[in-house]
Protein backbone atom coordinates (compact mmCIF):
# COMPACT_ATOMS: atom_id res chain seq x y z
CA UNK A 1 0.00 0.00 0.00
CA UNK A 2 1.09 3.63 -1.44
CA UNK A 3 2.30 6.03 1.31
CA UNK A 4 -0.84 8.44 0.31
CA UNK A 5 -3.12 5.32 0.53
CA UNK A 6 -2.44 4.54 3.42
CA UNK A 7 -3.14 8.16 5.04
CA UNK A 8 -6.45 7.85 3.32
CA UNK A 9 -7.48 4.67 4.61
CA UNK A 10 -6.23 5.49 8.24
CA UNK A 11 -7.97 9.23 8.31
CA UNK A 12 -11.35 7.24 7.28
CA UNK A 13 -10.57 4.53 9.91
CA UNK A 14 -9.85 7.72 12.24
CA UNK A 15 -13.04 9.20 11.22
CA UNK A 16 -15.52 6.59 11.97
CA UNK A 17 -13.83 5.80 15.24
CA UNK A 18 -14.30 9.27 15.92
CA UNK A 19 -18.34 9.17 14.98
CA UNK A 20 -18.88 6.42 17.51
CA UNK A 21 -16.72 7.40 19.98
CA UNK A 22 -18.95 11.10 19.64
CA UNK A 23 -22.26 9.03 20.12
CA UNK A 24 -20.51 6.52 22.50
CA UNK A 25 -19.76 9.24 24.70
CA UNK A 26 -23.46 10.91 24.77
CA UNK A 27 -24.93 7.41 25.40
CA UNK A 28 -22.36 7.55 28.30
CA UNK A 29 -24.44 10.29 30.14
CA UNK A 30 -27.91 9.14 28.91
CA UNK A 31 -28.21 5.79 29.63
CA UNK A 32 -27.35 6.18 33.16
CA UNK A 33 -29.92 8.93 33.66
CA UNK A 34 -32.33 6.70 31.78
CA UNK A 35 -31.68 4.32 34.56
CA UNK A 36 -31.51 6.39 37.39
CA UNK A 37 -34.54 9.09 36.39
CA UNK A 38 -36.99 6.77 34.07
CA UNK A 39 -36.59 3.85 35.72
CA UNK A 40 -35.33 4.73 39.41
CA UNK A 41 -32.69 2.09 39.44
CA UNK A 42 -31.19 1.40 42.86
CA UNK A 43 -26.98 1.06 43.35
CA UNK A 44 -27.35 -2.79 42.89
CA UNK A 45 -28.69 -1.89 39.24
CA UNK A 46 -26.98 0.52 38.39
CA UNK A 47 -23.82 -2.39 38.92
CA UNK A 48 -25.35 -4.14 37.17
CA UNK A 49 -25.97 -2.04 33.63
CA UNK A 50 -22.28 -1.29 34.06
CA UNK A 51 -21.40 -5.29 34.53
CA UNK A 52 -23.17 -5.85 31.51
CA UNK A 53 -21.48 -3.10 29.16
CA UNK A 54 -18.26 -5.33 29.96
CA UNK A 55 -18.73 -8.60 30.63
CA UNK A 56 -18.30 -9.79 27.17
CA UNK A 57 -14.37 -9.43 27.49
CA UNK A 58 -14.79 -12.16 30.16
CA UNK A 59 -17.81 -14.12 27.90
CA UNK A 60 -15.61 -14.17 24.76
CA UNK A 61 -12.87 -11.87 25.07
CA UNK A 62 -10.16 -14.93 24.32
CA UNK A 63 -11.72 -16.11 21.37
CA UNK A 64 -12.52 -13.15 20.00
CA UNK A 65 -8.79 -12.27 19.20
CA UNK A 66 -9.00 -16.08 16.96
CA UNK A 67 -12.72 -15.22 15.35
CA UNK A 68 -11.14 -12.03 14.67
CA UNK A 69 -8.03 -13.62 12.76
CA UNK A 70 -10.28 -15.47 10.90
CA UNK A 71 -13.15 -12.51 9.53
CA UNK A 72 -12.56 -9.92 7.24
CA UNK A 73 -11.81 -6.81 9.32
CA UNK A 74 -13.88 -4.50 7.77
CA UNK A 75 -16.87 -7.01 7.94
CA UNK A 76 -15.79 -7.78 11.53
CA UNK A 77 -16.07 -3.33 12.11
CA UNK A 78 -19.39 -3.07 9.90
CA UNK A 79 -21.26 -5.58 11.41
CA UNK A 80 -20.44 -4.51 15.05
CA UNK A 81 -21.70 -1.52 14.56
CA UNK A 82 -24.73 -2.40 12.91
CA UNK A 83 -25.25 -4.34 15.76
CA UNK A 84 -24.71 -2.02 18.33
CA UNK A 85 -27.24 0.76 16.64
CA UNK A 86 -29.74 -1.81 16.53
CA UNK A 87 -29.48 -2.34 19.81
CA UNK A 88 -29.19 1.06 21.45
CA UNK A 89 -32.31 2.44 19.35
CA UNK A 90 -33.92 -0.46 20.85
CA UNK A 91 -34.40 1.34 24.49
CA UNK A 92 -36.35 4.65 22.58
CA UNK A 93 -38.39 2.19 20.86
CA UNK A 94 -39.39 0.31 23.87
CA UNK A 95 -39.99 3.28 25.94
CA UNK A 96 -42.39 5.02 23.17
CA UNK A 97 -44.30 1.55 23.17
CA UNK A 98 -44.59 1.61 27.34
CA UNK A 99 -42.83 -1.29 28.23
CA UNK A 100 -38.98 0.10 29.23
CA UNK A 101 -37.40 -1.89 31.82
CA UNK A 102 -34.01 -2.36 33.80
CA UNK A 103 -33.95 -5.62 32.13
CA UNK A 104 -34.35 -4.11 28.88
CA UNK A 105 -31.38 -1.57 29.68
CA UNK A 106 -28.93 -4.88 30.91
CA UNK A 107 -29.57 -6.84 27.83
CA UNK A 108 -28.94 -3.87 25.35
CA UNK A 109 -26.09 -3.34 27.27
CA UNK A 110 -25.11 -7.21 27.12
CA UNK A 111 -25.31 -7.13 23.31
CA UNK A 112 -23.40 -3.94 22.92
CA UNK A 113 -20.60 -5.44 24.99
CA UNK A 114 -20.43 -8.56 22.88
CA UNK A 115 -20.09 -6.07 19.69
CA UNK A 116 -17.93 -3.66 21.47
CA UNK A 117 -15.12 -6.98 22.09
CA UNK A 118 -15.10 -7.80 18.15
CA UNK A 119 -15.03 -4.46 16.98
CA UNK A 120 -12.08 -3.34 19.27
CA UNK A 121 -9.55 -6.29 18.92
CA UNK A 122 -10.42 -5.77 15.25
CA UNK A 123 -9.87 -2.05 15.45
CA UNK A 124 -6.91 -2.53 17.70
CA UNK A 125 -4.95 -5.06 14.69
CA UNK A 126 -6.21 -3.41 11.97
CA UNK A 127 -4.06 -0.05 12.88
CA UNK A 128 -0.48 -1.55 12.10
CA UNK A 129 -1.37 -2.84 8.88
CA UNK A 130 -2.07 0.83 7.29
CA UNK A 131 0.18 2.37 9.81
CA UNK A 132 4.50 2.29 9.53
CA UNK A 133 6.29 0.76 12.81
CA UNK A 134 7.72 4.56 13.44
CA UNK A 135 4.44 6.17 13.69
CA UNK A 136 2.57 4.08 15.38
CA UNK A 137 2.84 5.62 19.02
CA UNK A 138 2.17 8.77 17.26
CA UNK A 139 -1.11 7.21 15.91
CA UNK A 140 -2.34 5.69 19.16
CA UNK A 141 -1.37 8.94 20.84
CA UNK A 142 -3.29 10.28 18.36
CA UNK A 143 -6.61 8.06 18.76
CA UNK A 144 -6.24 8.59 22.43
CA UNK A 145 -6.18 12.17 22.42
CA UNK A 146 -9.72 11.89 20.38
CA UNK A 147 -10.95 9.83 22.29
CA UNK A 148 -10.18 12.44 25.34
CA UNK A 149 -11.75 15.00 23.16
CA UNK A 150 -14.96 13.14 22.84
CA UNK A 151 -14.84 12.57 26.53
CA UNK A 152 -14.67 16.40 26.96
CA UNK A 153 -17.26 17.14 24.72
CA UNK A 154 -19.47 14.29 24.65
CA UNK A 155 -20.84 13.93 28.06
CA UNK A 156 -21.24 17.92 28.24
CA UNK A 157 -23.46 17.71 24.72
CA UNK A 158 -25.25 14.29 26.52
CA UNK A 159 -25.62 16.07 29.69
CA UNK A 160 -27.46 19.15 27.82
CA UNK A 161 -29.29 16.82 25.16
CA UNK A 162 -30.96 15.19 28.13
CA UNK A 163 -32.26 18.34 29.80
CA UNK A 164 -33.40 19.25 26.42
CA UNK A 165 -34.74 15.96 24.37
CA UNK A 166 -34.91 13.59 27.43
CA UNK A 167 -33.05 11.07 28.58
CA UNK A 168 -34.23 8.37 26.59
CA UNK A 169 -34.74 10.23 23.12
CA UNK A 170 -30.73 10.86 23.72
CA UNK A 171 -29.54 7.44 23.34
CA UNK A 172 -31.08 7.71 19.33
CA UNK A 173 -27.81 10.09 18.83
CA UNK A 174 -25.98 7.37 20.30
CA UNK A 175 -27.39 4.98 17.55
CA UNK A 176 -27.18 7.38 14.67
CA UNK A 177 -23.15 7.19 15.43
CA UNK A 178 -23.09 3.67 14.68
CA UNK A 179 -24.60 3.88 11.65
CA UNK A 180 -22.38 6.53 9.93
CA UNK A 181 -19.54 4.82 11.44
CA UNK A 182 -19.94 1.30 9.75
CA UNK A 183 -20.94 3.85 6.26
CA UNK A 184 -17.36 4.66 6.67
CA UNK A 185 -15.73 1.67 7.53
CA UNK A 186 -17.45 0.22 4.73
CA UNK A 187 -15.47 2.10 2.14
CA UNK A 188 -12.29 0.62 3.82
CA UNK A 189 -10.57 -1.33 1.29
CA UNK A 190 -11.29 -5.92 2.00
CA UNK A 191 -9.07 -7.11 3.44
CA UNK A 192 -9.42 -11.02 3.01
CA UNK A 193 -7.95 -13.33 5.78
CA UNK A 194 -4.85 -15.51 4.56
CA UNK A 195 -6.11 -18.94 5.87
CA UNK A 196 -4.16 -22.05 6.02
CA UNK A 197 -5.90 -24.94 4.30
CA UNK A 198 -6.31 -26.20 7.99
CA UNK A 199 -6.62 -24.13 11.19
CA UNK A 200 -4.98 -25.30 14.13
CA UNK A 201 -7.92 -26.33 17.20
CA UNK A 202 -9.24 -22.67 18.56
CA UNK A 203 -7.72 -23.90 22.08
CA UNK A 204 -4.18 -24.45 20.85
CA UNK A 205 -5.18 -20.63 19.26
CA UNK A 206 -6.05 -19.24 22.69
CA UNK A 207 -3.55 -20.84 24.62
CA UNK A 208 -0.88 -19.87 22.20
CA UNK A 209 -1.82 -16.25 22.80
CA UNK A 210 -2.44 -16.53 26.67
CA UNK A 211 1.37 -18.06 27.21
CA UNK A 212 2.55 -15.50 24.91
CA UNK A 213 1.32 -12.75 27.42
CA UNK A 214 1.14 -14.26 30.81
CA UNK A 215 4.47 -15.57 30.15
CA UNK A 216 6.18 -11.94 28.86
CA UNK A 217 8.01 -10.50 31.89
CA UNK A 218 7.10 -6.77 30.44
CA UNK A 219 3.22 -7.62 28.95
CA UNK A 220 2.47 -9.72 31.74
CA UNK A 221 3.31 -7.01 33.98
CA UNK A 222 1.64 -4.78 32.56
CA UNK A 223 -1.51 -6.38 31.73
CA UNK A 224 -1.93 -6.75 35.66
CA UNK A 225 -1.34 -3.46 35.88
CA UNK A 226 -3.77 -2.06 33.52
CA UNK A 227 -6.37 -4.82 35.04
CA UNK A 228 -6.06 -3.26 38.74
CA UNK A 229 -6.71 0.28 37.25
CA UNK A 230 -9.56 -1.13 34.70
CA UNK A 231 -11.28 -2.78 38.47
CA UNK A 232 -10.92 0.49 39.79
CA UNK A 233 -12.95 2.10 36.55
CA UNK A 234 -15.64 -0.39 36.92
CA UNK A 235 -16.40 1.24 39.77
CA UNK A 236 -16.27 4.58 39.16
CA UNK A 237 -18.38 3.63 36.27
CA UNK A 238 -21.18 2.49 38.29
CA UNK A 239 -20.45 5.04 41.27
CA UNK A 240 -20.18 8.47 39.68
CA UNK A 241 -23.67 8.79 38.26
CA UNK A 242 -25.07 7.75 41.17
CA UNK A 243 -22.56 10.02 43.91
CA UNK A 244 -23.40 12.87 41.74
CA UNK A 245 -26.85 12.62 41.87
CA UNK A 246 -27.60 11.29 45.04
CA UNK A 247 -24.93 12.27 47.47
CA UNK A 248 -23.97 15.61 45.73
CA UNK A 249 -27.65 16.43 44.18
CA UNK A 250 -25.99 17.26 40.81
CA UNK A 251 -28.43 18.51 38.07
CA UNK A 252 -28.06 16.64 34.62
CA UNK A 253 -26.05 19.39 32.65
CA UNK A 254 -23.73 19.43 35.66
CA UNK A 255 -23.21 15.57 36.09
CA UNK A 256 -22.22 15.59 31.96
CA UNK A 257 -19.69 18.17 32.97
CA UNK A 258 -18.23 16.48 35.50
CA UNK A 259 -18.08 13.07 33.91
CA UNK A 260 -16.71 15.14 30.76
CA UNK A 261 -13.81 16.90 32.75
CA UNK A 262 -11.71 13.46 32.75
CA UNK A 263 -11.23 14.11 29.50
CA UNK A 264 -9.28 16.91 30.09
CA UNK A 265 -6.75 15.07 31.77
CA UNK A 266 -6.84 12.43 28.77
CA UNK A 267 -6.15 14.70 26.52
CA UNK A 268 -3.68 16.20 28.48
CA UNK A 269 -2.45 12.43 29.18
CA UNK A 270 -1.87 11.86 25.22
CA UNK A 271 -0.45 15.43 24.01
CA UNK A 272 2.22 14.52 26.51
CA UNK A 273 2.84 10.87 26.38
CA UNK A 274 4.94 10.89 23.86
CA UNK A 275 7.33 13.83 25.33
CA UNK A 276 7.06 11.89 28.92
CA UNK A 277 8.43 8.85 27.53
CA UNK A 278 11.48 10.24 25.29
CA UNK A 279 12.31 11.86 28.61
CA UNK A 280 12.59 9.62 30.44
CA UNK A 281 11.54 6.40 29.37
CA UNK A 282 9.06 3.85 28.94
CA UNK A 283 9.50 1.70 31.62
CA UNK A 284 9.36 4.53 33.81
CA UNK A 285 6.47 6.38 32.71
CA UNK A 286 4.46 3.33 32.97
CA UNK A 287 5.35 3.19 37.22
CA UNK A 288 5.08 7.28 37.41
CA UNK A 289 1.06 6.74 35.56
CA UNK A 290 0.47 3.82 38.09
CA UNK A 291 1.04 6.57 41.11
CA UNK A 292 -0.60 9.38 39.42
CA UNK A 293 -3.21 7.38 38.88
CA UNK A 294 -3.66 6.29 42.99
CA UNK A 295 -3.48 9.95 43.57
CA UNK A 296 -6.08 10.96 41.15
CA UNK A 297 -8.12 8.33 42.60
CA UNK A 298 -8.34 9.83 46.43
CA UNK A 299 -9.11 13.00 45.15
CA UNK A 300 -12.16 12.31 43.42
CA UNK A 301 -14.59 11.69 46.44
CA UNK A 302 -13.37 14.28 48.69
CA UNK A 303 -15.02 17.26 50.06
CA UNK A 304 -18.61 18.53 50.44
CA UNK A 305 -20.92 21.01 48.67
CA UNK A 306 -18.99 22.99 45.77
CA UNK A 307 -15.77 21.62 46.80
CA UNK A 308 -16.94 17.97 46.37
CA UNK A 309 -17.26 19.17 42.57
CA UNK A 310 -13.92 20.68 42.17
CA UNK A 311 -12.09 17.64 43.99
CA UNK A 312 -13.68 15.40 41.60
CA UNK A 313 -12.80 17.30 38.43
CA UNK A 314 -9.22 17.87 39.77
CA UNK A 315 -9.13 14.05 40.70
CA UNK A 316 -10.68 12.69 37.33
CA UNK A 317 -8.21 14.66 35.39
CA UNK A 318 -5.26 13.45 37.54
CA UNK A 319 -6.60 9.86 37.12
CA UNK A 320 -7.73 9.84 33.38
CA UNK A 321 -3.73 11.76 32.35
CA UNK A 322 -2.02 8.54 34.02
CA UNK A 323 -4.33 5.91 32.51
CA UNK A 324 -3.97 7.24 28.82
CA UNK A 325 -0.22 7.46 29.27
CA UNK A 326 -0.23 3.75 31.01
CA UNK A 327 -2.60 2.70 28.08
CA UNK A 328 -0.72 4.56 24.66
CA UNK A 329 2.46 3.29 26.03
CA UNK A 330 1.66 -0.27 26.40
CA UNK A 331 -0.73 -0.57 23.93
CA UNK A 332 2.25 0.50 21.26
CA UNK A 333 4.50 -1.83 23.03
CA UNK A 334 2.23 -4.82 22.22
CA UNK A 335 1.66 -3.62 18.36
CA UNK A 336 5.48 -3.51 18.29
CA UNK A 337 6.33 -6.99 20.47
CA UNK A 338 3.71 -9.19 18.98
CA UNK A 339 4.27 -11.50 16.10
CA UNK A 340 1.76 -10.33 13.32
CA UNK A 341 0.21 -13.63 13.46
CA UNK A 342 -0.23 -13.36 17.09
CA UNK A 343 -1.59 -9.95 17.27
CA UNK A 344 -5.07 -10.39 17.72
CA UNK A 345 -4.56 -12.59 20.28
CA UNK A 346 -2.57 -10.67 22.13
CA UNK A 347 -4.52 -7.84 22.21
CA UNK A 348 -7.46 -10.43 22.85
CA UNK A 349 -5.72 -11.78 25.81
CA UNK A 350 -4.58 -8.29 27.43
CA UNK A 351 -8.16 -7.22 26.47
CA UNK A 352 -9.90 -10.36 28.07
CA UNK A 353 -8.16 -9.88 31.59
CA UNK A 354 -7.97 -6.33 32.21
CA UNK A 355 -11.23 -5.35 30.70
CA UNK A 356 -12.96 -8.51 32.16
CA UNK A 357 -12.02 -6.79 35.58
CA UNK A 358 -14.72 -3.55 34.53
CA UNK A 359 -18.23 -5.44 35.28
CA UNK A 360 -16.35 -7.04 38.52
CA UNK A 361 -15.48 -3.73 39.88
CA UNK A 362 -18.74 -2.49 38.95
CA UNK A 363 -20.51 -5.02 40.77
CA UNK A 364 -18.73 -5.09 43.44
CA UNK A 365 -18.93 -1.36 43.49
CA UNK A 366 -22.90 -1.70 43.60
CA UNK A 367 -22.77 -4.58 46.67
CA UNK A 368 -20.87 -2.13 48.68
CA UNK A 369 -22.09 1.19 48.01
CA UNK A 370 -25.89 0.42 49.08
CA UNK A 371 -24.32 -0.47 52.85
CA UNK A 372 -21.12 1.86 53.15
CA UNK A 373 -22.24 4.56 51.00
CA UNK A 374 -20.82 5.71 47.14
CA UNK A 375 -18.67 7.92 48.69
CA UNK A 376 -16.78 5.34 51.17
CA UNK A 377 -17.38 3.11 48.50
CA UNK A 378 -14.88 5.27 46.00
CA UNK A 379 -12.13 5.64 48.38
CA UNK A 380 -12.18 0.99 49.19
CA UNK A 381 -11.41 0.92 45.82
CA UNK A 382 -8.72 4.16 45.22
CA UNK A 383 -7.00 2.33 48.48
CA UNK A 384 -6.69 -0.95 46.13
CA UNK A 385 -5.97 1.09 42.89
CA UNK A 386 -1.63 1.04 44.77
CA UNK A 387 -1.62 -2.74 43.24
CA UNK A 388 -0.90 -0.97 39.67
CA UNK A 389 1.95 0.88 40.08
CA UNK A 390 3.14 -2.29 42.84
CA UNK A 391 3.18 -5.16 40.35
CA UNK A 392 5.31 -2.98 37.72
CA UNK A 393 7.83 -1.93 40.73
CA UNK A 394 7.89 -5.71 41.26
CA UNK A 395 8.41 -7.37 38.02
CA UNK A 396 11.52 -6.69 35.28
CA UNK A 397 9.70 -3.07 34.55
CA UNK A 398 11.49 -1.52 37.55
CA UNK A 399 14.89 -2.56 36.13
CA UNK A 400 14.15 -0.99 32.66
CA UNK A 401 14.59 2.23 30.92
CA UNK A 402 12.54 1.75 28.12
CA UNK A 403 10.06 -1.52 27.64
CA UNK A 404 11.88 -2.36 24.82
CA UNK A 405 15.14 -2.97 26.20
CA UNK A 406 13.99 -6.09 27.58
CA UNK A 407 15.71 -9.35 25.97
CA UNK A 408 13.54 -10.66 23.35
CA UNK A 409 15.10 -14.12 23.69
CA UNK A 410 13.28 -14.05 26.92
CA UNK A 411 9.96 -14.43 25.39
CA UNK A 412 8.29 -17.80 25.09
CA UNK A 413 8.93 -20.18 22.99
CA UNK A 414 6.45 -20.64 20.00
CA UNK A 415 5.19 -24.18 19.08
CA UNK A 416 5.59 -23.99 14.94
CA UNK A 417 2.88 -26.54 14.97
CA UNK A 418 0.56 -23.35 16.15
CA UNK A 419 1.68 -20.78 13.80
CA UNK A 420 -0.25 -19.65 11.16
CA UNK A 421 0.30 -16.89 8.17
CA UNK A 422 -1.37 -13.57 9.22
CA UNK A 423 -0.59 -11.82 5.61
CA UNK A 424 -3.64 -10.22 3.86
CA UNK A 425 -4.56 -8.35 6.69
Amino acid sequence: MHVDERAGVFWRWWTAGTTSMVGSAVGSVALPLTALTVLDASAFQMGLITAASYVAWIVIGLPAGVIVQRLPLRGAQVGADLTRAAAVASIPLAWWWGHLTVAHLVITALVVSFANVLFDVANSTFLPSIVEREQLQARNSLTSATHAATLLSGPSLGGLAVQALGAVPTLLLDSASYLLSAALLRTLPARRVDAPDRWPPVGDLIREGWRFVAHHPVMGASMWAATAMNFVCGAQFALFPLYLVRELHAPAGLVGILIAVEGVGALVGAALTTRITTRIGTARALVASGFTTVAGAFLIPWGTGWLAYAAFAAGSVVFSLGTVVLSVTTRTYRQIASPPDLLSRVMATVRFVSWGAIPVGGLVAGALAGPLGARATLFVFAATLVCAPMVLLLSPVRHLRDLTDHDQGDEPNRPASSTVGAGGR
